[in-house]
């Protein structure tokens, strides 16, 4: 893994649902994502990579990592497309990927160039992983991701 690139921003994404499809009341915070490390997930709907890259990564790194107290968030960041990027279209990715995970909608706020979550953690488009260690600070940031020596890399942590 790649030294620390800085620590990792507080959530700013303001719509999430839960695991379980429902929309929160309030925001996700990192430390609601639990104690340990947490790989944080940006995507948009209408991305190609996102679903035959990103989505099966990600999965792979649920089942590997989940049972072992790894946090997991899944982002839409909307900075183009907002008719197919929109709200409901979490829960029809949750369910299709089969992740009881939270997941966010992060549009562009007013006035803003891009979402919160891409200006925040410095991300360039999607599909893009964000992973930050028990100790609160960003280690990989990037487009791809190879799940196997991640996993491998946090079993020995």
């Amino acid at each position: 893994m790649a030294a620390p690139e800085q620590s990792a921003p507080e959530l700013r994404v303001s719509q999430w649902i839960g695991g379980d499809g429902t929309k929160l009341d309030t925001p996700i915070t990192l430390s609601q994502l639990g104690q340990g490390p947490k790989i944080l997930f940006a995507f948009q709907h209408w991305c190609r990579g996102c679903h035959l890259h990103g989505f099966p990564t990600l999965q792979r790194l649920y089942a590997g990592l989940a049972p072992k107290g790894v946090g997991f968030a899944v982002i839409q960041t909307v900075f183009e497309g907002e008719h197919e990027n929109n709200f409901e279209k979490l829960r029809a990715n949750q369910l299709k990927y089969e992740l009881p995970v939270v997941f966010g909608h992060d549009p562009t706020p007013q006035g803003a160039r891009l979402p919160t979550f891409m200006e925040d953690y410095r991300t360039r488009g999607t599909p893009w992983f964000s992973v930050i260690d028990a100790a609160g600070a960003v280690v990989y940031s990037d487009f791809q991701l190879d799940a196997d020596k991640l996993v491998a890399h946090l079993e020995q942590a």
